[in-house]
């Protein structure tokens, strides 16, 4: 989108919801908003299989026992329903075959899928299919958890609602230890 569209198309906006776009606390907005969507919306711009350098010379022992997992991430994101912000955690995991990858990639990982317009679920789905897809664990688990905007600011208005998904893959769908463990780990 030209900025000339984007800004017209913002003004026009502020003109909707019943504000004057020409008032000197609105002159700057819509540059503003277009600044804050290369940031809001930067996962459009970049690709998951990016997050995915990975280290080989994996312990045995790591390889064949050890679930790796960062928890409580944090994350901001846009729900595609309403375009309210929604923010919440996410717990990630997986099981190595073989192959790892740097802690601060789950992290990344999650932001590029979170910073789109999204559903919780579709994150995490989104978050464990890429890690199954250019990683190959054994398993992959994403644990999200959110408090919406749209929940929270109109409709039913409940402000302590936190809504929770769990997308899991390999290992996690079939191995009732391997599952318990990371809840649990969650849990703590």
């Amino acid at each position: 989108m030209s900025q000339n569209l984007a800004k017209e198309t913002i003004r026009n906006y502020i003109m909707l919801i019943g504000d004057d776009p020409d008032r000197p606390g609105l002159l700057e907005t819509p540059d503003r908003i277009i600044r804050s969507w290369e940031e809001l919306y930067a996962g459009y711009k970049q690709d998951p299989s990016e997050m995915f350098k990975t280290f080989d010379d994996v312990d045995d022992n790591v390889e064949k026992n050890g679930l790796i997992y960062l928890k409580d991430i944090e994350f901001f994101s846009v729900c595609e329903h309403h375009m309210l912000p929604f923010t919440g955690v996410a717990h990630i995991g997986y099981i190595p075959n073989g192959r790892v990858i740097g802690v601060s990639k789950l992290a990344r990982l999650l932001d590029i899928f979170a910073r789109r317009l999204q559903l919780q679920e579709r994150i995490a789905e989104q978050v464990t299919d890429a890690l199954m897809r250019y990683l190959h664990p054994k398993g992959a688990v994403c644990i999200i958890e959110g408090r919406h905007h749209c929940l929270m600011s109109r409709g039913v208005k409940k402000q302590q609602a936190t809504m929770g998904y769990s997308s899991m893959k390999g290992v996690f769908l079939t191995d009732m230890i391997a599952r318990n463990e990371f809840v649990s780990i969650v849990a703590k």
